[in-house]
């Protein structure tokens, strides 16, 4: 009967359900995500625009630096406020208006965004921050005239090609003032790298204007240095440092005081230098100004959840829903189809064996290749068990059959029953015996249930209880029966059951060796195991058939003639009880040459009171 499966639980149902319900959380995500983008873009939009506010004040502070006042600033703000969709207002400190970009009439902002005073605010070093201290833009009266100019750059020429005949590359900079340096590819000065005899001193050598504007330096900054301790007579002197980061500096040009006779540079005099250096530039720079920032009218207000934005909104979410519960099907059913042929496959009967086609190479193929080698597992199982019941019944019949038909000869009269008759009924009897023991001895293997009574077994002993078990019948087939021990061997072992096992093997040899032939029973130790063979000088068995030995009632001869005896259950059983005995048994043999089993178990130290 087919199993009827409710719709709520049905694989397609539950993916679709379960794609809808992701969907509808990511559409809401997306949702969330998009509102609080917008807003956060918004309050951006409303408050300050870090990166343009910055590269407004570091503009407007170097045209305070390189201006004496603002009256030409208005172009300035214009155009930065048209490159940056920001308003921009340049106010005094009492809030006279010098530049707006917004008409006339507009409010300001309630409070400025930054002071433009380049004399105590350096924007120009660090790219984004507002360190403290003058701008290096700021160079007021060491700025170089056009014929100074011209002296130090044919100067900074003849330096570089004399660097160059040394094998050191210079690159030509210029700094705020116009002095040319020459700096190397890591920005030192070349002489750094033993080019010292292209340094001519000419080159640092402050030029006439520049001395000027040292000297009055010093004349500014010698009231500080007397108040600091250092005595008159000190000297301004010019110095490349590139790498330096004080604005004082200007980054290339490095102004120094040293009192005779100490060279003293220590921070003190760095300060008065600064301080005098502010009070030298202030009448070259623009004086100090507030700077207003607000929106621009180039930048409205870009969300608006109109009607039509909100039915916009709802339509992409109805339209995402929709493509994924498609989608969400299409896949289902491509899921669902190989599973339902596997469903079918399961549900025909077993003698079919049916087999499922594999479409895919995913999970579901990998399932209906599991279920195809199930089935062929099983086909297989099938084959073994019809052929083990043929083969059952096909030994027990012939005992079967042999002992019925003399009891029925019996009883018509036709014979008396005398003693052979009898031996022979016994015989047979004996036979169905075995069979059904060696059968009895398989289940208990298959299901676990052997029973062990394990003791301290020497390997020797245990070769001569076999051997002497067949002796008898081994000088009847006119068979030599000899045993090999090498070394003094112990087994923990069942010796009831292993006796068994190596008789089992010995009563193979026996049937398969012609006469005058040689059955031998060895035993040596082999690391921590002990290997107990059984060898032949019988017809061996041919390699095809050698992998076969230990299965279930199979044997060499294919005509089953019971020429040899046997039932086909003795090597099987010899297997299982090795196995018991966590060994192993295999085979070994050579057509012509017999055929050696050897049984590997594992070995015990002797028994304390054995000598």
């Amino acid at each position: 009967m087919k199993r009827r499966i409710p719709l709520r639980k049905r694989l397609l149902v539950r993916l679709v359900s379960v794609s809808a319900l992701i969907a509808v959380c990511s559409v809401a995500a997306t949702a969330w995500l998009a509102v609080t983008t917008t807003t956060r873009a918004l309050k951006e939009e409303q408050g300050q625009d870090l990166a343009a506010d910055n590269r407004i004040l570091a503009e407007l502070s170097g045209y305070a630096a390189a201006h004496a006042g603002w009256s030409g600033v208005g172009g300035t703000v214009r155009d930065l406020a048209a490159r940056t969709g920001r308003r921009i207002a340049l106010t005094t400190a009492d809030r006279t208006v010098v530049a707006d970009s917004a008409p006339r009439g507009t409010p300001l902002p309630p409070r400025p965004a930054a002071t433009v005073d380049p004399l105590r605010t350096d924007t120009y070093t660090e790219s984004g921050a507002q360190l403290s201290g003058i701008d290096p833009r700021a160079v007021g009266p060491y700025r170089l005239p056009d014929e100074e100019r011209a002296r130090l750059d044919a100067l900074a020429v003849k330096r570089q090609r004399c660097d160059e005949r040394h094998g050191l590359r210079s690159t030509l900079v210029r700094s705020a003032s116009g002095r040319p340096l020459l700096t190397t590819p890591d920005g030192t000065d070349p002489a750094r790298y033993g080019a010292e005899s292209c340094e001519d001193g000419q080159l640092p050598t402050p030029t006439p204007t520049e001395r000027r504007a040292l000297d009055t330096l010093g004349e500014l900054a010698q009231p500080c240095l007397s108040r600091a301790g250092l005595g008159p007579g000190g000297r301004m002197f010019l110095t490349f440092d590139p790498g330096a980061k004080d604005p004082f500096t200007g980054h290339q040009l490095l102004l120094k005081y040293a009192e005779p006779g100490t060279g003293y540079t220590g921070r003190a005099v760095q300060r008065c230098l600064r301080n005098a250096r502010r009070v030298q530039l202030e009448p070259y720079v623009a004086p100090v100004a507030e700077l207003f920032l607000g929106i621009g009218d180039r930048n409205p207000a870009r969300f608006d959840m109109s009607p039509d934005n909100k039915a916009r909104v709802v339509g992409v979410v109805g339209l995402v829903l929709a493509v994924t519960v498609v989608v969400t099907a299409v896949v289902a059913v491509r899921l669902v189809r190989p599973l339902r042929a596997l469903t079918l496959a399961a549900q025909q009967p077993p003698e079919l064996h049916v087999r499922v086609p594999v479409t895919t190479r995913d999970e579901t193929g990998i399932l209906a290749e599991a279920f195809n080698g199930l089935t062929e597992r099983r086909e297989r199982l099938e084959a073994q068990r019809k052929a083990m019941v043929s083969d059952i019944a096909h030994e027990l019949r012939s005992p079967l059959t042999n002992i019925r038909g003399w009891l029925e000869v019996v009883r018509d009269g036709v014979v008396d029953p005398d003693p052979p008759l009898l031996d022979s009924l016994h015989e047979e009897a004996l036979v169905l015996q075995r069979i059904i023991d060696d059968l009895q001895d398989l289940a208990a293997a298959d299901a676990g249930t052997l029973r062990l009574h394990r003791e301290p077994l020497r390997a020797g002993e245990l070769l001569d209880q076999v051997a002497a078990a067949h002796r008898v019948a081994a000088d009847a087939a006119g068979v030599t029966l000899r045993t090999e021990t090498g070394g003094a061997a112990w087994l923990d072992a069942d010796p009831v059951r292993m006796r068994q096992a190596l008789g089992n093997l010995v009563s193979n040899a026996l049937r398969h060796t012609p006469a005058h032939g040689t059955v031998t029973l060895a035993a040596h130790p082999d690391g921590d195991d002990v290997v107990l063979t059984v060898a032949d000088t019988g017809p061996g068995i041919a390699p095809d058939d050698l992998p076969r030995v230990f299965e279930r009632f199979w044997r060499a001869e294919k005509s089953r003639s019971r020429r040899t005896g046997g039932s086909g259950l003795g090597l099987p059983i010899v297997r299982h009880l090795v196995a018991a005995h966590g060994g192993t048994a295999t085979a070994a043999s050579e057509p012509g040459e017999g055929a050696m089993f050897s049984l590997r178990l594992p070995a015990v130290p002797p028994p304390a009171d054995e000598p």
